[in-house]
């Protein structure tokens, strides 16, 4: 084999391997900072989760979202919660995409809305890949659907259409 064909295929090997390697801190610190999270050591977590969610981190933004949601570890804050929902959201991740929901069906953090909480509760029952958390948005969904108007439905149905996640 010449050199030149031995080093077209060490390429792509070494790419996966860093690549792998790269990813596996990631998960450590994620979960490092789940467990620290779950013992109410909030401060480790937010250490753990802020620079992957700023590396755009999906479950991290999520994470992030809920500590400043309810208050856990920070003061609580529903325009920070927000934007790192919708980063979350963004990606598709379906947690994020229901407590956005939330957070515009009581208008925190955002003027009151019941056109985009519909929409974002759709969107994440849509989109969620367990059945407890497809239940929790259909339930939210439908609960707000009871104080919208057919035409407001209509609206959100047509928003939650038109949604789709940012490429990877």
């Amino acid at each position: 084999m010449s050199d030149d064909r031995l080093i077209a295929l060490r390429f792509p090997v070494a790419l996966v391997l860093s690549v792998v390697c790269l990813a596996v801190p990631a998960w450590a610190d994620g979960q490092a900072g789940v467990d620290a999270y779950t013992r109410g050591d909030y401060a480790t977590a937010l250490r753990e989760w802020r620079p992957l969610a700023e590396q755009g981190d999906a479950n991290a933004q999520y994470n992030l979202g809920v500590m400043y949601d309810f208050a856990k570890g920070v003061p609580q804050d529903f325009t920070t919660a927000r934007r790192w929902y919708e980063q979350a959201a963004a990606q598709g991740h379906a947690g994020a995409q229901n407590n956005l929901g939330g957070l515009y069906e009581f208008g925190h953090g955002v003027t009151q809305n019941s056109v985009r909480a519909y929409m974002w509760y759709h969107v994440a029952a849509a989109h969620s890949t367990g059945d407890a958390q497809k239940d929790v948005a259909a339930e939210n969904r439908d609960e707000i659907a009871g104080r919208m108007t057919s035409a407001q439905i209509a609206e959100a149905k047509q928003l939650a259409r038109e949604w789709k996640p940012l490429q990877k």
